[in-house]
């Protein structure tokens, strides 16, 4: 089921690898480096690369400021303008010393800026952060991934003892035991209200890359409180919608389209997508940020179920982030690989192994659209294989 990548001739891995192996010993010579860091022409490359090592050294640091930053809600109070040290410090209980250790660190990750007088504003990384829900409350989700990644090595043998992000995704465990659809409502709060406010950013990506104004009806598996549905209704008022999810998010859904005066148009069901038959009647179904949920068996199983859903000219939508994303390849292989692996469950795949995954379960003719930030999701577009 996953491709393997094609090996090279014998004489050209000689030939490589004794040129990666010559690379790696002037990389771990001392004197090499002292003189790449000296020398006119390599000195950039030098530098660069020993600012790369620091920041994997650094990097829990750095998502502590940023955390502390959101937390004090620092971006939102800057939006209004610049603000003097000694008010900031007093707005956060800090004394002026701790406010300024804050904010320093805060300028050197481009969060904030100094501004005249000992005064602070919002840094160019800083102010995308504004307004932006989705990813502040993934920076305070963090706290739970870094308990269960405190002991890296103990989380791949499997014997760590924090299960820290599985608790806080109930149905995972559920799903293991087959009793998905038996998830209390009061365990799906959290997770729900996380997956939509991080859902804006990816809905406009999908809808930008696949219009939707020549479908009928729409299915979301997987869907959640339906903030994805909400925003295909905006862009595609004659579009009939429908959503399937447990029955304890399902339930939320339904509140929400009623709350959207969608009420007519939407329609929640809850249920279990690798047991349950999932709704017809849709020409196009969506999966956004599901199949990479879930290991190959039950990833096939719910692209099973997305096809016999779906009529013969039917299409579906898969929206994730993938493993080697040309620019990206942090997010999908390290992030996401160790986050998946943390609750228990998934993987990141490359676009290869997808479309093998859906060749398998019953679609054609899969191939990736181009969208504007790969780094937040791809978006894979398969047709129904006629039987």
């Amino acid at each position: 089921m996953i491709l393997q990548s094609r090996a090279s001739p014998p004489e050209l891995t000689h030939w490589s690898e004794r040129w990666f192996a010559q690379r790696n010993r002037w990389l771990a010579s001392r004197g090499f480096q002292r003189w790449a860091s000296g020398f006119p022409l390599t000195r950039w490359i030098a530098r660069r690369r020993a600012r790369a090592v620091f920041d994997l050294v650094a990097g829990f640091v750095y998502s502590q400021v940023l955390q502390a930053c959101v937390q004090l809600d620092l971006f939102e109070v800057l939006a209004s303008g610049p603000q003097a040290l000694d008010a900031l410090a007093q707005r956060f209980g800090l004394t002026e010393d701790a406010a300024r250790r804050l904010l320093a660190a805060a300028v050197s990750l481009q969060l904030v800026e100094r501004r005249s007088g000992e005064r602070y504003g919002l840094g160019v990384l800083g102010a995308p952060l504004v307004g932006n829900r989705g990813i502040s409350a993934m920076v305070e989700h963090h706290a739970a991934l870094y308990a269960d990644l405190r002991d890296p090595l103990a989380l791949l043998r499997g014997t760590g003892h924090s299960a820290a992000l599985a608790g806080y995704w109930p149905y995972a465990e559920a799903e293991l035991r087959g009793e998905s659809s038996a998830v209390a409502p009061a365990q799906v709060v959290a997770y729900s209200a996380l997956m939509s406010a991080s859902q804006p950013l990816v809905a406009d990506e999908i809808l930008d890359a696949y219009p939707l104004a020549k479908h009928r009806c729409l299915l979301d598996i997987g869907g959640g409180e339906g903030t994805f549905l909400i925003a295909a209704a905006a862009r595609a008022p004659h579009l009939q919608l429908r959503l399937f999810d447990l029955p304890a998010v399902a339930r939320r859904a339904q509140l929400q389209f009623a709350e959207q005066g969608l009420a007519d148009r939407a329609q929640a069901s809850g249920g279990d997508f690798l047991h349950d038959t999932l709704p017809r009647g849709a020409d196009i179904a969506t999966l956004v940020r599901v199949v990479h949920d879930h290991d190959d068996r039950e990833a096939l199983a719910l692209l099973r179920a997305a096809r016999a859903a779906l009529p013969d000219d039917g299409v579906l939508l898969l929206a994730e982030p993938m493993s080697d994303t040309p620019g990206a390849e942090p997010m999908g292989d390290a992030y996401f690989g160790f986050y998946l692996l943390a609750m228990g469950r998934g993987r990141p795949r490359r676009a290869d192994e997808l479309i093998a995954l859906l060749t398998e379960a019953g679609f054609e003719r899969a191939r990736l659209l181009p969208n504007r930030m790969p780094l937040q999701t791809r978006v894979m577009l398969a047709h129904c294989r006629k039987p």
